[in-house]
């Protein structure tokens, strides 16, 4: 005997089925296997790129539009549609450009996201973090680590940008994030740069220490000549951690940060890892595959490596400089971290 018209498979008449679904919503539940939850997913997300010679040109236009009077920080947000959220860069990670016309500030603020600032281009920034001045040239990388004070200024000519990384998408999930404007109040005792005085070679401190860098800036001679000492990997790239000194931890507890180079002729290892990067290219020339795609990059774009993707980079000048802050550590601090040589 056939169904009736109207009745679901266990004979539940349409009426009946709208009503049980109008008490579900009601109640505030949900039919589970009518959701997506327990789908499998069909390969790896895709990788993102924005190409600098696409993104310089709105630098410009930013300026035009808006001063930092205005705005809490005049951002260009690199926004991937498909990233968890909507608005992200990839999950757990926001990559932005931020730009400052010549003596131009933006005030002081703290939140509970960490974040780091990579200089592209400019000289007279200055980046201050709980109370400690850190000088912005090219190449430079700044950390503002959660909770600290930090304020940027423009002290010299022509435009000031860098790249900011934050771990927004992360607190937010987790719902732990809180924005504080200022004025600063409450600045905890820093340590002098010069307390470091080589490698290896730490003070013995007082008291108990935070859990992230004591050092906020890593000028580009520093991390260079670190780099340029790193030994050769097997496949001839070289790559180095931005660390916090006192522990060898990540300089930031939630974002790791990685300097890779890459020479002509010699494609790195492919690697899979459930980890998420969002890479900037600080020079050079090259192509990356992140799973079925190519991604050829030039000096200053950014591109994604969304986790459980089989990922290499080859360097096509003469050698070629990433920089890459993923949610590697995280994951690494979870017990959730795979990776795999494929």
């Amino acid at each position: 005997m056939s169904r009736s018209q109207g009745e679901n498979q266990n004979g539940l008449s349409a009426e009946r089925l709208e009503a049980i679904r109008r008490s579900w919503v009601e109640a505030s539940v949900t039919p589970l296997w009518e959701t997506a939850v327990h789908r499998v997913a069909q390969g790896a997300p895709r990788g993102r790129h924005w190409r600098w010679s696409d993104i310089r040109p709105l630098i410009d236009d930013a300026i035009a539009v808006t001063t930092t009077e205005n705005a809490e920080r005049r951002v260009l947000a690199l926004t991937n549609p498909d990233a968890r959220g909507g608005r992200n860069t990839i999950t757990n990670i926001n990559a932005n450009f931020q730009v400052l016309a010549p003596g131009e500030t933006a005030r002081p603020h703290r939140h509970t996201a960490n974040a780091l600032r990579f200089v592209v281009e400019g000289s007279g920034g200055v980046t201050t973090v709980d109370g400690k001045e850190c000088l912005m040239t090219p190449g430079d990388l700044v950390i503002t680590p959660g909770g600290s004070w930090h304020e940027h200024a423009h002290r010299g000519e022509g435009t000031l940008v860098w790249l900011d990384v934050l771990d927004v998408p992360l607190h937010q999930y987790l719902g732990t994030q809180v924005f504080e404007p200022g004025p600063v109040h409450d600045l905890p005792p820093t340590i002098p740069d010069s307390a470091f005085a080589g490698a290896g070679l730490v003070p013995v401190l007082e008291g108990t220490q935070a859990a992230y860098s004591p050092l906020f800036r890593f000028p580009k001679a520093a991390w260079e000549a670190a780099l340029q000492a790193a030994p050769a990997h097997r496949d001839g790239a070289r790559s180095i951690r931005i660390t916090n000194p006192l522990t060898g931890a990540p300089a930031m507890p939630l974002m790791d940060c990685r300097l890779m180079r890459i020479r002509k002729g010699e494609p790195t290892a492919t690697l899979r890892s459930n980890a998420n990067a969002a890479c900037f290219v600080v020079g050079g020339h090259g192509r990356s595959r992140i799973g079925d795609q190519v991604v050829e990059w030039a000096a200053h774009d950014v591109f994604t490596l969304p986790g459980h993707n089989v990922v290499s980079h080859e360097c096509l000048s003469q050698e070629a400089t990433l920089f890459c802050v993923s949610d590697w550590e995280v994951l690494r601090r979870l017990d959730l971290l795979v990776e795999e040589e494929a």
